[in-house]
């Protein structure tokens, strides 16, 4: 597995991964009618393609297919993180997370936080991140649930 920086053309190959992650992995833990929201097939690929290149994730690819990505702003925030729905238990979510706490150290960051699923919520328990806040975010009309949750790193005296 490598795990390498964003580069424009990857955008369609991470839709897929987004939309495998919610629809076949969280859809254990939201409804239909959730998933839909959260993950439309119909998503405008321009809105994506824009977002996906703002956040400028690290992309994880396996025998030459990305199988997951991530991301982590200068502030200390994730925006994305999923691993595909083909590809879950596998480490690769634990590889992604190490990668994520070494550019936090390489760039100072103090904290981490992410909203993060109810799916995905025990991966982050396990990484050392706790709950802050549970949230309710309204997605395309639909009510959704999730957790804002933070890790505080050491800092390197």
């Amino acid at each position: 597995m490598e795990i390498r920086r964003f580069k424009t053309g990857d955008e369609p190959a991470l839709f897929r991964v987004f939309f495998s992650a919610i629809h076949v992995i969280a859809s254990r833990d939201y409804t239909r009618e959730q998933i839909e929201a959260w993950a439309p097939a119909d998503l405008d690929p321009k809105l994506w393609e824009n977002h996906v290149r703002d956040i400028s994730p690290f992309v994880v690819e396996a025998d030459g297919e990305i199988v997951a990505y991530a991301d982590v702003q200068s502030n200390g925030y994730i925006d994305h993180f999923f691993v595909s729905g083909s590809h879950p238990r596998q480490g690769i979510g634990s590889l992604l997370m190490n990668r994520i706490h070494e550019e936090a150290s390489l760039i100072g960051i103090d904290e981490l936080t992410s909203d993060v699923s109810k799916t995905a919520e025990p991966f982050f328990v396990l990484h050392g991140f706790h709950v802050v806040q549970r949230g309710f975010p309204i997605c395309r009309g639909v009510t959704l649930e999730n957790a804002l949750m933070r890790k505080e790193l050491r800092r390197r005296t």
